[in-house]
């Protein structure tokens, strides 16, 4: 019966290891401090979130178990078998809102299939904190993820998302591996057509925060921001 699971808690996480735990909201952490059992993007993170937070008893007892880039589709239906058994779970993304660009929504899906009660606590999202200091259009936006690794598909991904803004006014937001950040610029002023809006967003509720949306041809003409190694979010628009 379904009414004898246990329920699935979408734990946010800060997005920067600078930031307060003041960014999460204060009834998280009662409902966080009632569980032992975590799926989590990365343990040793998600431990050290854990004790920032304090849990009331040693993290030792705590049972996590990952789920990332590395599960297979068939040990997704494991992960589920505290919440078949009455024990509630909490899902922990390495940074931000789980199951947003986050493996853990594979875990969700199969919390629905089961019909396993998911509640999502409120917290921070890069993404759409990137879009709320941008200007740019909040009616209608596409999160696209990661760029192509490959120099010609990364550049024709540029392309194709600054066509489909400029051709709908739909706001394109995207991420980059932080250590290619500094390439992904270079290359967007390259790309980019000279009135074409970009929006960089970078180390969000840090101290170090950046944000600025320019054309293309302003951006040509400013300093490069420092961004390299920062984790970043930009977005194209009209």
């Amino acid at each position: 019966m379904a009414e004898n699971y246990g329920t699935l808690y979408m734990i946010p996480s800060p997005i920067s290891d600078e930031a307060s735990l003041d960014v999460l909201a204060a009834v998280n952490a009662p409902i966080i401090r009632t569980l032992s059992h975590f799926v989590v993007e990365n343990t040793r993170t998600s431990r050290r979130f854990l004790s920032r937070l304090g849990m009331g008893r040693p993290i030792e007892e705590l049972k996590f178990e990952e789920c990332n880039e590395h599960t297979r589709p068939e040990e997704i239906e494991g992960l589920l078998a505290p919440l078949l058994a009455g024990e509630s779970v909490g899902v922990i993304s390495e940074a931000g809102l789980p199951g947003i660009a986050d493996p853990g929504a594979a875990v969700v899906a199969a919390c629905h299939r089961k019909g396993i009660k998911v509640v999502p606590l409120s917290g921070p999202s890069s993404i759409f904190m990137a879009l709320m200091a941008s200007g740019q259009n909040g009616q209608s936006f596409a999160f696209n993820g990661y760029l192509p690794v490959k120099p010609h598909e990364r550049r024709g991904a540029i392309r194709k998302y600054e066509q489909r803004a400029l051709a709908e006014g739909q706001s394109q937001i995207f991420i980059e591996t932080p250590y290619r950040n500094g390439a992904l610029m270079e290359e967007m002023l390259q790309s980019l057509g000279s009135e074409t809006v970009l929006t960089v967003a970078a180390d969000l509720t840090a101290p170090t925060e950046y944000v600025r949306s320019a054309t293309i041809r302003k951006w040509r003409t400013l300093p490069r921001p420092e961004i390299h190694k920062r984790p970043a979010i930009f977005i194209i628009g009209r």
